[in-house]
């Protein structure tokens, strides 16, 4: 028996915007020790998610910060220690400073889509241009479960107000950058401790209120399931409509009936996994990708 292929993982964008005439552009750089052009990306680190490895590498080779749209396309080929991995994304930029040349990358252009495919190097991304760029217009609703909680069986108040643990918290701090790759503008939750302690990290690091809804509570939505159905398709419809990227925080029991208000088959998460669904803009469900906590 062999020895197992080892697996390099990194993550990357297709960063889009449109030019003054209303014309999709396509964001390439220049490495010098290759002379290639090629589309933003690079390796995952330790303790690093692929959405945040894809926006920090953008940013990095760029010095354009993206937030992420849909994912394109996951590639690999082989190199001299195994396969390398490559997941893309949308990028959509929302801050763009001018780039210093260094050794790793001395260009930073915008090219339309016919010149992108003309400029790039590989074909490779070649193709995952061509798949980006015919991909719908979408916003990220983020189905989350609350992190890990003090276990029932040693909590003697109620339920509504048991917390997080130590793990837990851990938990809720390394969300912050995975939702903030998504440009996560809108943070709903539970009423419930363990829920807005889980969201409460990211909106504190961004500025945001937390808006609580005691319908998405276990004990709310045994009461009344008809209403988390109703305040879910309201909450899709407004990410779709708006463009607000949003995410939505809820409870094992309750995520059932929030993912068939949405249109979306019945999926175990984790405690602070993360279910990613990319909305059109009439609301229908382009894509579904999962992330599981670090913690």
């Amino acid at each position: 028996m062999g020895r197992p292929i080892k697996r390099v993982l990194a993550a990357g964008t297709v960063t889009l915007r449109r030019s003054e005439n209303g014309a999709t552009e396509v964001l390439l750089v220049h490495r010098p020790n290759l002379d290639d052009w090629t589309i933003p990306k690079g390796k995952l680190e330790t303790d690093e998610q692929l959405p945040v490895c894809a926006v920090r590498e953008t940013l990095e080779e760029s010095s354009i910060l993206s937030d992420l749209g849909c994912p394109v396309a996951e590639i690999t080929y082989p190199i001299s220690t195994g396969l390398k991995v490559v997941v893309y994304w949308i990028g959509r930029p929302v801050r763009v400073s001018e780039h210093t040349p260094d050794s790793e990358v001395d260009l930073v252009k915008w090219f339309s889509i016919t010149k992108a495919l003309r400029q790039a190097t590989y074909p490779d991304d070649r193709e995952v241009i061509r798949k980006a760029v015919n991909l719908p217009a979408t916003t990220p609703l983020i189905i989350l479960r609350h992190a890990k909680a003090k276990s029932r069986s040693n909590w003697t108040k109620s339920d509504s107000k048991r917390p997080l643990d130590a793990r837990g918290r851990q938990q809720a701090e390394a969300l912050i950058p995975l939702l903030a790759a998504y440009g996560t503008a809108r943070v709903v939750s539970s009423t419930s401790v363990r829920c807005t302690e889980t969201v409460q990290p990211f909106a504190h690091a961004k500025d945001l209120g937390v808006e609580s809804w005691s319908a998405l509570s276990e004990e709310g939505a045994e009461a009344d399931p008809a209403t988390v159905t109703k305040l879910a398709r309201q909450l899709a419809t407004y990410t779709a409509e708006a463009g607000t990227p949003t995410v939505v925080c809820s409870h094992r029991p309750v995520l059932p009936t929030i993912l068939r208000a949405i249109g979306v088959p019945e999926q175990a998460l984790s405690p602070a996994a993360v279910l990613i669904v990319h909305l059109g803009i009439d609301g229908e469900v382009v894509a579904l990708e999962t992330h599981d906590p670090l913690q």
